[in-house]
């Protein structure tokens, strides 16, 4: 396969970047318990690694407009203090970084998270350096899904399309992705499986960090 020549390289946090799905998991069993409903199991909420906490609470769990928002709130009082720092860098992901950005590749961050929690979390582990844009959710300026944090992105950057690649490890990453008009490298160390990737029509599939920073 030929070397991958996109400069620009936009990367995924939860499932990317950090192995987040113990807090996650954790303050939406919080929630579960403070809104009176059956605590479900780790096994049963892995689904909810990924998504926009909104889409899973209205899609996943039934709820109303009203009722997510409430779970959302619920969520996040837990996370922002707790939740969002049991959390821990995968393995090769500083490696890999630091191997992009000697290739003289330019890296930004691309999250559904919320922007400010998705900052504190790159800072706690000392890898928000490595981002020239770390761009996130901010529902409140219109910014409530994956196309358009990466839309975001791609304008604050002022990037051009065929010179940006996007690294995920969930369908929302690829699906996106192909939104704006850019390829998706799918990582199978995430939360994520070849089966969602192929479904999904990921670019390329990356086994390990290692194998991420070959495709360069």
């Amino acid at each position: 396969m030929d070397t991958l020549k996109q400069s620009i390289i936009l990367f995924d946090l939860d499932g990317t970047l950090t192995d987040s799905e113990e807090g996650i998991i954790r303050s939406t069993q919080y929630m579960q318990e403070k809104m009176g409903q059956r605590i479900w199991s780790a096994e049963e909420l892995h689904f909810i690694v990924g998504p926009p906490l909104m889409q899973s609470f209205t899609k996943e769990f039934g709820m109303a407009q009203e009722m997510a928002e409430k779970a959302v709130a619920i969520f996040r009082e837990r996370y922002a203090t707790i939740g969002l720092f049991e959390n821990s860098v995968f393995p090769g992901v500083v490696e890999l970084l630091q191997a992009l950005r000697k290739k003289g590749k330019r890296l930004a961050v691309a999250t559904s998270k919320k922007e400010d929690l998705a900052v504190r979390i790159l800072e706690h582990f000392e890898i928000a350096d490595y981002f020239e844009v770390i761009g996130g959710d901010r529902r409140e300026v219109g910014r409530d899904n994956k196309a358009k944090v990466i839309d975001y992105v791609l304008e604050t950057m002022q990037a051009k399309k065929d010179d940006v690649i996007m690294i995920g490890d969930r369908k929302f990453d690829i699906e996106g992705a192909h939104a704006i008009g850019i390829p998706c490298i799918a990582v199978e160390y995430g939360y994520g499986d070849r089966e969602e990737f192929a479904a999904h029509g990921a670019d390329y599939i990356a086994k390990t960090t290692e194998d991420v920073e070959k495709l360069f």
